[in-house]
């Protein structure tokens, strides 16, 4: 407890982001609460205990009470209207025209705020679609433009490892991925073995991406020519993680052991 408050993660769907809030009473971890936020009062689960929190604990939001079994069927009330809404927008996009594709719609708890995600290749001028929904709901709305990986992360799904894809099953924050990261790994370019269901890259080579580094510091590049002790010839291939690999000389296949790397971890 820091100053009279304890510290908790909170999220508002499963698998969505945590957020950390203060709160002057105990709460029990998976109890719901009512929470304040800048977009308003939101209904989340509490999921984490900070007891440790370091940071300046004046700059988190409240968690305003334990949910009720009133809050509750608010917050059940509130996902069936965003459901209407939902399926309003869209009718409203098509009769507008608009190139964009509604993924959602949320209302806050309070309902002071309605919020559409969509996806869209290039900017929209929605300011009709804004004012026509203010109309029909009285009540702020916001039209959030979000990338291909939130909506994998909204849909969910398998990845090509058999499990459900990282970033709706844990992932609370997904991290910048780079074309090097798969380079780093040896891996094949295809897009069809390094891209994920969103299309975009895989998370998962950032996972073990700065090993990868390590395991292989000062390794040759597969086509540089190099001299060993049997010969020169051009490297074939290479297992960084085992720290060796192959030269061809003299239309034969030689394996170089490296030495070891104390830093490289994986195995």
């Amino acid at each position: 407890m820091n100053n009279n408050y304890y510290v908790y993660g909170v999220n508002f769907k499963d698998n969505g982001k945590i957020y950390n809030f203060k709160s002057a009473i105990k709460c029990p971890i998976n109890v719901t609460v009512i929470t304040e936020t800048e977009k308003g009062e939101q209904f989340g689960k509490v999921v984490s205990y900070l007891p440790e929190y370091q940071e300046d604990i004046t700059e988190l939001k409240d968690i305003i009470r334990i949910a009720t079994k009133n809050d509750y069927d608010q917050y059940l009330k509130n996902l069936r209207d965003g459901d209407k809404a939902l399926k309003d927008c869209r009718k409203l996009v098509k009769e507008l025209e608009l190139d964009m594709k509604v993924i959602n719609a949320n209302f806050t708890f309070d309902r002071k705020q309605l919020i559409f995600n969509f996806l869209a290749d290039e900017r929209i001028d929605f300011r009709e679609l804004a004012k026509k929904l203010a109309a029909i709901y009285r009540t702020r709305i916001e039209l959030r433009q979000i990338g291909a990986r939130d909506k994998a992360r909204e849909i969910g799904g398998i990845g090509v490892c058999g499990n459900k894809i990282c970033c709706a099953r844990f992932l609370n924050h997904i991290d910048s991925v780079s074309m090097n990261m798969a380079k780093n790994q040896g891996l094949a370019l295809n897009p069809s073995k390094i891209n994920g269901l969103c299309g975009r890259l895989l998370c998962c080579l950032t996972y073990e991406d700065e090993e990868y580094i390590k395991c292989g510091e000062n390794m040759p590049e597969i086509g540089e020519e190099v001299t060993i002790e049997a010969g020169t010839g051009p490297v074939i291939s290479k297992d960084i993680l085992n720290r060796t690999y192959k030269v061809l000389v003299n239309n034969e296949k030689v394996e170089i052991q490296m030495g070891d790397i104390n830093e490289c971890s994986i195995k």
